[in-house]
């Protein structure tokens, strides 16, 4: 304790000493209170963090884990063809229901307009369309796996 300065408690946070993570998860508490979210997940440069309201009506934190940026998994080359990337953040499936037809397969065409996917997030099932015109060269993402915002989905041969 001798490198402790006079009028500073080690340990005690004060207000604007708590740092950057603190702050972004103050800032989305305060979003999710303002906008009625139940949950919201959010990655950043150097931090990933999930919140859930629990019964209390009290966010809490359920995850917050420090991601390195060459952590991150790379786009698959997949010989510099494009790719279909997911628009937000949420739980991939290849179709409406269990019981349906997956939207597409390897090997199918698709026009700017097909729906190749949905996205659940939030209890909302989101359909993903093509926006390119091509064939489907490989699906990225198995069936209910999470994905990420600007994740690639899917490889497409364009016309």
């Amino acid at each position: 304790m001798a490198d402790e300065k006079p009028g500073k408690s080690q340990g005690a946070a004060t207000p604007g000493s708590e740092g950057p993570a603190l702050e972004t998860i103050r800032k989305l508490v305060a979003l999710m209170e303002e906008h009625g979210l139940v949950e919201v997940e959010v990655e950043q440069e150097n931090l990933a963090v999930r919140l859930r309201k629990g019964g209390a009506e009290t966010p809490v934190v359920q995850a917050a884990v420090p991601v390195a940026p060459a952590a991150r998994a790379a786009a698959p080359a997949a010989a510099s063809l494009p790719t279909i990337n997911s628009p937000m953040v949420g739980t991939f499936y290849v179709s409406s229901s269990p019981e349906a037809d997956a939207y597409v397969k390897v090997g199918d065409h698709v026009t700017d307009e097909s729906v190749v996917c949905v996205i659940e997030a939030m209890k909302v099932f989101n359909e993903i369309r093509s926006e390119t015109s091509g064939t489907i060269e490989k699906i990225l993402v198995k069936n209910a796996a999470p994905v990420e915002f600007g994740q690639p989905l899917f490889v497409i041969r364009p016309d």
